[in-house]
């Protein structure tokens, strides 16, 4: 208590110092508007602490029922116990709240005024709750305890101060939820999209609460000091003022810039700029405090840490990554249907989880950016190396393991991909070769090993998320690891062109053993040519033509399920949207999860 008078004493007598460049007493008034502005904040950070500690404690027992149905259905083919819900409160919850969109049906399908312009989609009804619940609390932090009646001066340094502060103690979650090291994604195990959402909307409170900062102390400039010319010749002798300016100014930039219209447009230049813009106003901001003698600069001691630790984390994992005796290189090979197959050629051991993701950075295609794209395959082969002058009978002399390997599909769009396509179809064999670094893994594993059936449902290039995911789990039915028994697969393409994208890796995993005994492909062809290209090659794997109907499919899938079903997606808006509206429809039909994969920026 001590401690936080004296630095609000501190900030009182400096401040006023050097804002205006005369001494300013403190009044009781503002020493007691200080003391409860540093208990707001402390207030503040141990709310979004609680946030974090509620997922987790939610996410670990989630987590634990999990590891308790795998050991329980582990030899056990039916899993009768775990096939439907025990009440009818999870699955409304589920329902009407954690997958429910915001309002009728639509949330991931985008909404677009072209190709290149996308408008952005909305969010879920849960992530708008928390989004609403949290402007709510920011809004009861910088107006609570206020004394609306006091002297209009006086209520307008209080809510100048109030606003000023929570501006700066947001960025931290801010800059935190921002980064690709953010230690909560493995810790709450909730999807980079999420969080990303989360920092968009966080991002406009922090720049709405920069502003009202700025027009409470404007105005009571301009009423206590003689008018806006009062106020300009504050501004031209104050440094501390100009910064905090010149930083205000880049929030605005920030917040102008940054709607998904710009961001899908121009990406890359949008990245470029948005990085550019929060340089600045990190450098400006520090003066503005620090100079202003503002208590809350050890918050934005921490944002600049966070900034500076994620991007020094990448920068290691790229080296340690991609550079050895060897760089790491790219083979990208052209694709039917607008799409390339990358295979990088990692110097290092390389291991990911499916669902992951890396990014890669082709610097001969698009300079210094990089790009996010879900690692489908992944494999580290043996090869004979047998060196003529030295005959060797011992095993690990003769073989080595061949440098790791990670292969991505990706589909030709506007911008990176543009480029990268247009240059694989114009090299020799429509393949060619360059240095490329791959910075990763990324994101978090839905673990599937504990569901009797999994569903996956795939659009297009959407089936580099599910492939990873195919090979688990029927090596681990072949293994006896995973409590899985039912496993379908379900594609839907626009033409049978299009199975090449994924057919080196889809041969591997048909040949595994006991395959035929628990996998299931039914691939959808939307246009085919003609009909003669729709053809099953055997009972396990069937081709259809046009689109599946998704609540007639989950109910072959319910009717035939073992224990606990799992359905996941990822494939075009329109598609998860699709799905998800059919599981909602049944989650109390069955003990169903739904998850859903998307990646938005």
């Amino acid at each position: 208590m001590l401690g936080r008078k004296v630095l609000a004493l501190l900030c009182l007598f400096i401040g006023p110092v050097m804002a205006d460049g005369k001494y300013a007493p403190p009044t009781p008034a503002d020493i007691k508007n200080n003391e409860e502005n540093l208990s707001y904040s402390k207030w503040a950070m141990v709310s979004v602490a609680g946030i974090v500690a509620l997922t987790f404690a939610w996410k670990i027992v989630y987590h634990l029922q999990a590891k308790l149905r795998l050991l329980l259905c582990l030899g056990n083919e039916r899993q009768q116990y775990w096939a439907t819900p025990k009440s009818d409160i999870f699955p409304t919850i589920k329902r009407d709240i954690l997958w429910a969109p915001m309002f009728a049906k639509r949330h991931n399908r985008e909404f677009k005024l072209s190709r290149a312009i996308n408008v952005g989609t909305l969010p879920t009804r849960f992530q708008g709750l928390f989004l609403l619940a949290f402007l709510g609390a920011n809004i009861a932090f910088c107006t609570l305890s206020i004394d609306w009646s006091a002297k209009r001066s006086m209520v307008l340094k209080a809510v100048r101060n109030r606003t000023g502060i929570m501006s700066t103690i947001n960025m931290v979650p801010l800059f935190i939820l921002a980064g690709r090291n953010n230690p909560l994604i493995g810790l709450l195990r909730i999807s980079f999209d999420t969080y990303n959402l989360i920092h968009r909307w966080l991002g406009r409170i922090v720049v709405l609460e920069a502003l009202a900062h700025a027009i409470a102390y404007s105005i009571n400039k301009v009423e206590t000091s003689g008018g806006l010319a009062a106020l300009g010749t504050t501004i031209k002798t104050s440094y501390s003022l100009q910064m905090g300016l010149t930083a205000l100014i880049a929030f605005v930039v920030l917040l102008l810039h940054s709607p998904s219209i710009f961001r899908h447009a121009f990406y890359e230049t949008f990245l470029t700029i948005h990085i550019i813009l929060v340089a600045i106003m990190l450098g400006t901001l520090w003066f503005h405090l620090t100079l202003s003698g503002e208590p809350w600069v050890p918050y934005l001691k921490a944002v600049i840490a966070i900034w500076a630790a994620d991007r020094a984390i990448r920068l290691i994992r790229i080296f340690y990554r991609n550079v050895s005796t060897k760089m790491a290189r790219a083979t990208v090979e052209a694709l039917a249907g607008d799409a390339v197959r990358v295979t990088v050629t990692m110097p290092r051991p390389w291991k990911f989880q499916p669902g992951q993701h890396a990014y890669l950075y082709m610097p001969t295609i698009g300079l210094w950016t990089s790009h996010p794209f879900t690692v489908a395959w992944s494999e580290c082969k043996e090869v004979i190396k047998f060196d003529n002058k030295e005959l060797s009978l011992h095993r690990q002399d003769i073989f080595a393991k061949e440098k790791p390997t990670m292969s991505f599909i990706i589909r030709r769009r506007t911008g990176f991909t543009d480029t990268l396509y247009k240059k694989a179809v114009n090299s020799p064999d429509k393949l060619f070769s360059t240095i490329a670094f791959a910075e990763g893994p990324y994101g978090t594993c839905h673990s599937l090993d504990s569901y009797g059936t999994a569903v996956l449902i795939a659009g297009g290039v959407g089936i580099t998320h599910q492939v990873p995911y195919i090979q688990r789990l029927v090596e681990g039915y072949r293994d006896g690891t995973v409590a899985t028994r039912r496993v379908t697969l379900v594609w839907i393409i626009q033409s049978p062109e299009h199975l090449e994208w994924i057919r080196p890796w889809m041969t591997s995993i048909l040949a595994l053993e006991k395959r035929r005994d628990v996998l299931k492909i039914m691939l959808f062809v939307t246009k085919p040519k003609s009909t003669k290209e729709i053809r099953s090659p055997s009972s396990t794997v069937q081709m259809f033509p046009g689109k599946p109907n998704i609540g007639t499919l989950l109910d072959m899938e319910i009717e035939n399920k073992a224990g606990t079903m799992a359905v996941t997606v990822c494939g075009s808006g329109s598609l998860s949207d699709d799905v998800r509206a059919a599981v909602r429809l049944r989650s109390h039909k069955a003990n169903i999860d739904f998850i859903e994969e998307a990646f938005s920026w």
